[in-house]
């Protein structure tokens, strides 16, 4: 991929790595790419890596942090399922960035920055899936929305309060990434990340969980097969890996037939973007709104609202908690957030099972010995 060095020096060698992936990327990528040398920066400058790129960087910093690691026990879809082959948020997230980087590879825009945001793109989100956050966006004041906290989170939270200092397109992307119910493709100016990079994300994250969701729920006998549209059958496949491949050559097909080899935007052609919001619809009505599935939000709700009110009611309690968890001082300051907000950011930054056991700890009963 990239040239071989001239010099027997490897110190050398080693100090033009960064440089040669950089001029890689200005032969070969297209034109609409984001270049990693035309980086916006970061809010803190720091001196160039010599072997790595900044959207490289980037990426190296979210997949060594702390709440990238806590993804691996925070729900997707089913609250501790019984089984070892359900999706976690970490799973997800890592679907999301081969979707990504499948695509940004076909287009030849920039891949490690399509990564870096896929991989930091849900380290706000709550535990308990979206059962925590909705119960988080109606108690604390200002809302709550995992895109925006993914961003304070990478801004302000990680790494002892200093952040991970990303680059203003990365967390452009992870802020931009979320669509809820929304377009697929936004329509109104401000939605979409200023990157293709970042566009890509938002739809890679839409194929991931259609698809994956669907698995899960028909694995956990929630849904049946029969009982999937057929129309969605018809054009995505009966497989994961077909539904999956199906949509992403959708992407990337309909993005060069609509602007051609010399110009890029991202498309999705009718037929598909209708598809997936039908089985969008029919995931929020069969699957997430499903009465075994509800019952469990349920009692999810109800744990971090009583976790958040105890901490609310007691300032001391949450600085002991801090204390017990933290390895080390946490140098966000309280009169930078309001406390409520701090709260939230310790809820939010909650596994499954930390919070289930928090709660056991502070609301049941313990036998006397």
């Amino acid at each position: 991929m990239y040239e071989k060095p001239v010099s027997n020096n490897p110190a050398a060698y080693i100090a033009s790595i960064r440089e040669e992936i950089q001029e890689w990327e200005r032969t070969h990528l297209r034109k609409e790419a984001c270049l990693s040398s035309e980086t916006r920066g970061r809010k803190y400058p720091v001196s160039p890596c010599t072997i790595r790129t900044p959207f490289q960087r980037d990426r190296d910093r979210i997949v060594y942090s702390k709440s990238f690691r806590r993804l691996k026990h925070k729900t997707q879809v089913f609250l501790s399922p019984m089984g070892d082959h359900y999706r976690t948020r970490l799973t997800h997230t890592l679907e999301v960035a081969e979707i990504a980087r499948t695509i940004a590879r076909a287009l030849r825009l920039n891949e490690d920055l399509t990564e870096a945001v896929a991989l930091g793109h849900d380290l706000g989100h709550t535990p308990f899936g979206h059962a925590g956050e909705t119960i988080l966006n109606e108690i604390v004041p200002g809302g709550f929305s995992h895109c925006r906290q993914s961003l304070r989170v990478v801004d302000l939270l990680e790494n002892a309060g200093k952040g991970l200092n990303l680059t203003w397109e990365v967390r452009d992307g992870i802020l931009k990434h979320s669509k809820g119910f929304g377009d697929i493709i936004p329509k109104r100016p401000g939605q979409s990340a200023h990157t293709l990079e970042g566009r890509i994300v938002r739809i890679a994250d839409v194929i991931a969980y259609l698809s994956h969701d669907l698995d899960d729920a028909i694995r956990s006998k929630v849904i049946s097969p029969e009982e999937v549209p057929e129309e969605c059958t018809e054009v995505l496949g009966d497989t994961h890996g077909s539904r999956i491949s199906n949509m992403i050559k959708d992407v990337i097909s309909q993005s060069l037939k609509n602007n051609g080899r010399d110009k890029i935007d991202l498309d999705i052609s009718p037929l598909m973007l209708e598809t997936m919001m039908k089985l969008r619809k029919f995931l929020y009505n069969n699957v997430y709104r499903a009465p075994q599935v509800h019952k469990e939000f349920e009692k999810a709700r109800k744990i971090l609202y009583d976790l958040y009110m105890y901490f609310i009611k007691d300032a001391d309690a949450l600085a002991r908690e801090k204390s017990r968890l933290f390895e080390e001082k946490i140098k966000l300051r309280e009169k930078d957030t309001p406390y409520e907000r701090m709260v939230c950011d310790f809820i939010a930054g909650m596994t499954d099972r930390y919070a289930l056991n928090l709660y056991t700890k502070i609301f049941m009963p313990s036998s006397l010995v």
